[in-house]
């Protein structure tokens, strides 16, 4: 059930705290237009004035060009841009980008991603020009300073004093260009997605492989009801009061319901556990910037994120984004990777554009509880650790009677910082069809060069071979993971579907009833 990344036009959902009409600000437009009209590129200082090269208006027209289709901005209109921090810095390697372009180029073929690889390159070609007119005007600048140090004619002495007073200004004005320009690229670069695993299949959802199937559909010798059927007949949900206290695609649950979420989570933590992962509970807002980090648009044109009105906070789509932030900024130690955790919280969605019978019911909701798995680990390791997250959630869904199905999704369906992902879909006979239940995903370096998340090799790096001297080992980028443990509903929907019985009750399945007070069967209320 992966959180999936979207680049595109720029409309927002808002939540916003207090007693306006949610019309009044839902799918408010806001303003997503880089503007370089007010960014001329100098590039070189004569007689204090500066001279603006030709780049600039076709720099201006490719951004805008853009601007509809990729995130430019985030800053609602109406809102006075000119005291806000720039743009936060990944850590992209646009000399890699470029010295691999075609290939970059083809991965975002594949991946039917927006991203503007060739307006990026020439973004960073621009950058690099001003960076060397600007170290240019430094040298000039010291060399002036050096020059005043020593005696002078009065006459010479003013003339340096007024060739530095131009240099200064011209290098404050250049700088600012620069910072202008490093954050459009970075705008830009941040849009492009992660490379893909040499063995993703390539093109659309139905490209998308079977690489394990596990266990068939049951048979049942009566007509089989949904979970919507089951229950109202055993007094488990309310969705219509939900409806009526929330909006559509909110639920209560009741009774039993109630005991079977906490049973699946427990049970789901207590399992983990075993297998060497620390249980999280993680704050349910968390700065937009880090949904970002992580690879989302919080405010993109199909996004799944609550965004609060009036501040930079977003609703957790998923843990994955607050576990992600734990160590953002950090250097680890390698003797402490991995690190595994199992984070328990709600999550928010949108869920834009779900509509129709196939989404009715528990299935697709905009409130709902998830047990989530996160690793950081060393590059080389993160391969077989998606393997082990893919087993994982294998073995719990076998463990409880589930027949289901292991998918190598296609690269059309992948989010942005997948490398590689692998979906669950299991048997769901009220519906009768296979529905998502989990998925694993290795992100390699994608998240943690956003994040800033990097840890140092133990042993040091020979430096001066001569003296034997060394020093620490270069910092590397973490290789992070994600995968669903539980999502409740729709393990909910799993369980009453598939284990009903003939006289409306439902069988408990056995790794659930010790977390469950030892109640083996929901049975029908009594009239």
């Amino acid at each position: 059930m992966g959180l999936q990344c979207y680049f595109g036009g720029m409309t927002v959902q808002t939540l916003k705290m207090a007693s306006i009409p949610a019309a009044f600000f839902l799918n408010k437009p806001i303003s997503k237009t880089l503007t370089l009209g007010s960014l001329p590129l100098r590039f070189s200082i004569s007689n204090n004035r500066h001279q603006t090269r030709p780049f600039l208006s076709i720099l201006s027209r490719a951004l805008s060009a853009t601007a509809t289709a990729q995130e430019a901005a985030t800053t609602p209109e109406n809102v006075d841009t000119k005291g806000m921090k720039p743009q936060w810095k990944a850590a992209i390697d646009f000399k890699w980008l470029r010295d691999n372009e075609d290939a970059v180029a083809l991965n975002i073929k594949n991946r039917n991603s927006n991203a503007n690889l060739e307006l990026v390159l020439h973004l960073y070609d621009k950058m690099l020009a001003v960076q060397k007119e600007v170290e240019r005007l430094r040298g000039e600048r010291n060399a002036v300073a050096n020059k005043m140090k020593g005696k002078l004619e009065p006459s010479e002495r003013q003339k340096l004093i007024q060739e530095g007073k131009n240099l200064k200004e011209g290098l404050v004005n250049l700088e600012e260009d620069l910072l202008k320009l490093t954050d459009a690229l970075q705008q830009e670069a941040q849009c492009i997605p992660n490379m893909t695993h040499p063995d993703v299949p390539i093109g659309g959802e139905e490209n998308s492989t079977v690489r394990k199937m596990v266990g068939t559909p049951r048979e049942f010798s009566f007509p089989v009801k949904d979970h919507l059927h089951l229950g109202k007949e055993l007094d488990l949900f309310d969705f219509d009061a939900a409806a009526e206290v929330s909006g559509s695609k909110f639920y209560y649950l009741k009774n039993e319901a109630v005991m079977l979420e906490m049973a699946l989570v427990n049970w789901t933590l207590s399992e983990v556990m075993k297998r060497g992962f620390t249980p999280l509970t993680t704050p349910e807002l968390v700065r937009s910037s880090v949904v970002e980090k992580c690879g989302f648009q919080p405010r993109g044109d199909n996004t799944q994120v609550y965004s609060i009105e009036g501040s930079d906070q977003c609703l957790i789509g998923t843990a994955e984004i607050p576990v992600g932030g734990i160590h953002m900024d950090s250097i680890l130690a390698d003797s402490i990777l991995p690190l595994k955790y199992a984070a328990f919280s709600h999550c928010f969605r949108t869920e834009a554009g779900a509509a129709g019978a196939a989404t009715r019911g528990l299935y697709r909701v905009h409130q709902f509880s998830k047990v989530e798995m996160f690793i950081l680990c060393q590059a080389e390791e993160s391969e077989s650790h998606h393997e082990e997250l893919i087993k994982i959630e294998e073995d719990l869904f076998s463990s409880l009677g589930l027949h289901y199905k292991t998918i190598d999704m296609a690269s059309g369906d992948l989010g942005s910082p997948a490398y590689r992902k692998f979906d669950v879909e299991a048997w769901m006979p009220g519906l009768g069809r296979y529905g998502e239940v989990s998925s694993a995903s290795n992100c390699t370096d994608y998240q943690s060069r956003r994040l800033g998340i990097r840890y140092r090799p133990s042993e040091p790096t020979l430096v001066n071979t001569k003296k034997g001297k060394g020093s620490l080992a270069p910092t590397k980028f973490v290789h992070t993971l994600n995968a669903t443990a539980c999502a409740v509903p729709r393990m909910i929907i799993c369980l009453l579907e598939n284990c009903q019985q003939e006289d409306g009750s439902v069988i408990i399945p056995e790794p659930l009833r010790p977390f469950m007070g030892g109640l083996e069967l929901i049975a029908p209320k009594s009239s």
